[in-house]
């Protein structure tokens, strides 16, 4: 489904490339990068908020369904016991009756990326 490479020359600075796209990775200033790019949080909070947008406008199109603007905000905590968690705020600029409203947060809970996040996945890692 997606495959993304990166390359690294030196420092924390990141160049990571998706079919014919190239972005970056860094960490902020205080935690010894020189901020040129989102950190791996923000990037994992990035492709969460990304696929809620574009499956609810997917959804809301083949509905007929004006959305207006969408705003997600998205953000990453972990609690002094160590409990991850994500909050995710959605806002949208047209107003949605009842039933669109509750419609579009059933299918945002079924988002691709919404769906891996909420089960856990072994990560296998090769080396060479």
């Amino acid at each position: 489904m997606a495959t993304v490479t990166l390359d690294s020359d030196s420092g924390l600075v990141q160049h990571l490339h998706a079919r014919t796209h190239e972005f970056g990775a860094d960490e902020p200033r205080d935690n010894g990068g020189t901020d040129t790019g989102p950190n791996p949080y923000e990037l994992l909070l990035g492709a969460l908020i990304a696929c809620t947008s574009l499956t609810a406008r997917m959804y809301a199109g083949r509905k007929g369904w004006d959305l207006g603007r969408i705003e997600v905000k998205g953000h990453f905590g972990r609690d002094a016991d160590g409990t991850e968690r994500i909050e995710r705020h959605i806002k949208f600029g047209a107003p949605l009756s009842a039933e669109q409203a509750a419609r579009v947060a059933e299918i945002i809970e079924k988002t691709p990326v919404t769906k891996t996040l909420k089960r856990s996945m072994p990560i296998a890692t090769t080396y060479g």
